[in-house]
């Protein structure tokens, strides 16, 4: 094992081809694809791999700075890791890990190339600073999407402007279009569940909500998410509820779903992937977070005057943390939600309305 070192200079420049690790979800591959679009900016000719799960991969999958997605399957067990290491035996100038976990760490060990590039030993968990052979400088915590910047400087790369990309592709706008047809008024897609139980919200304030943006505000409520059994119970829930007609297009898939999100003057979200998705997609989001630290994982750079903060006590500064807090999901009320919904229609409802 080479002697770690901080990235600076010896990096190769400009980049040819790069690995990049960023396995799950789909929030990260929001967070990931600024890292991709200023590599690609600075070095267009550079061929860009990135490892994944299947699911987030579905997100990227088309997008112009990712040439070639490495699946990680972790249904197949140990032969996923057999499976990247096949995959990544192509030479590659530079490893770039933007994970922090032992799965990570060990994909970025089997991967061939000279330069492995991680978090520092500091934010390194799992022992993953010990996959690596060149790392970040030091620094406190800060949003996750500034912490994936900071591999930019270590590559001497220009982080601005900070560019997602994330469509809708240009093949997927007659689908969009038809989707938008079924409705007679403008669509506010509800993200109504999370992979974390602590994250989610009562169900009768959802139907609550979903009522008032109706009746109140000239919406269309759209529930949008997986099909889990928390998302399905969710869904039943609301449905019985609502007194004001409720569309579901849960199950519909990240592509799909980013066409949904651009397609709406507002969303209303839990802390999940589809927040980040309509942040990068420059959609109004109201979001709902009381579990997770906003400071960390909130909207990036804008839409604070929508977030509802749950996650800090009346008057709390708190600083940027990896720390959880459980059962504040509750505070949370419908007038919080429906408050938020004014200040989008006197901020934003004109200028970042799209035509249904």
């Amino acid at each position: 094992m080479t002697a770690h070192t901080t990235a600076h200079s010896t990096l190769p420049s400009p980049l040819q081809r790069v690995a990049i690790i960023m396995l799950s979800a789909a929030g990260d591959a929001v967070h990931a694809l600024p890292v991709l679009n200023a590599i690609k900016r600075r070095d267009p000719d550079s061929y860009i791999t990135w490892v994944m799960q299947p699911g987030p991969a579905t997100l990227v999958r088309g997008h112009p700075a990712v040439d070639e997605i490495v699946l990680f399957d972790r249904a197949r067990g140990w032969r996923a890791f057999l499976d990247v290491r096949r995959a990544l035996a192509t030479p590659h100038e530079i490893v770039v890990d933007l994970q922090v976990y032992l799965k990570a760490g060990i994909i970025t060990a089997m991967a061939n190339a000279p330069v492995k590039l991680g978090f520092d030993r500091a934010r390194a968990y799992d022992l993953n600073w010990l996959f690596t052979n060149r790392q970040i400088a030091p620094h406190p915590m800060q949003h996750v999407q500034d912490q994936y910047l900071e591999f930019l400087a270590a590559l001497g790369i220009g982080k601005d402007p900070v560019t997602w990309g994330l469509g809708p592709w240009d093949s997927e706008r007659a689908a969009q279009k038809e989707f938008l047809a079924k409705f007679d008024r403008p669509i506010v897609p509800l993200v109504i569940g999370s992979s974390k139980p602590q994250k989610n919200w009562l169900p009768e304030r959802w139907a609550a909500v979903a009522d008032a943006l109706s009746a109140d505000f000239g919406l269309r409520p759209v529930l949008v998410g997986g099909r889990s059994p928390r998302e399905l119970e969710t869904e039943r829930a609301i449905l019985a509820q609502a007194r004001e007609p409720v569309f579901s297009a849960l199950g519909s898939g990240l592509r799909p779903l980013v066409g949904i999100l651009d397609g709406a003057p507002l969303v209303v979200s839990l802390d999940t992937g589809p927040l980040h998705m309509a942040v990068a997609l420059d959609r109004p989001v109201i979001s709902l977070i009381g579990y997770g630290n906003p400071k960390r994982i909130g909207p990036y750079r804008k839409f604070h005057d929508l977030m509802i903060d749950a996650y800090g006590d009346p008057g709390e500064d708190y600083p940027v943390s990896m720390k959880n807090r459980s059962g504040h999901m509750p505070r949370i009320t419908v007038k919080d939600v429906l408050d938020r919904a004014e200040i989008w229609k006197s901020r934003y409802a004109r200028s970042k309305g799209r035509k249904s």
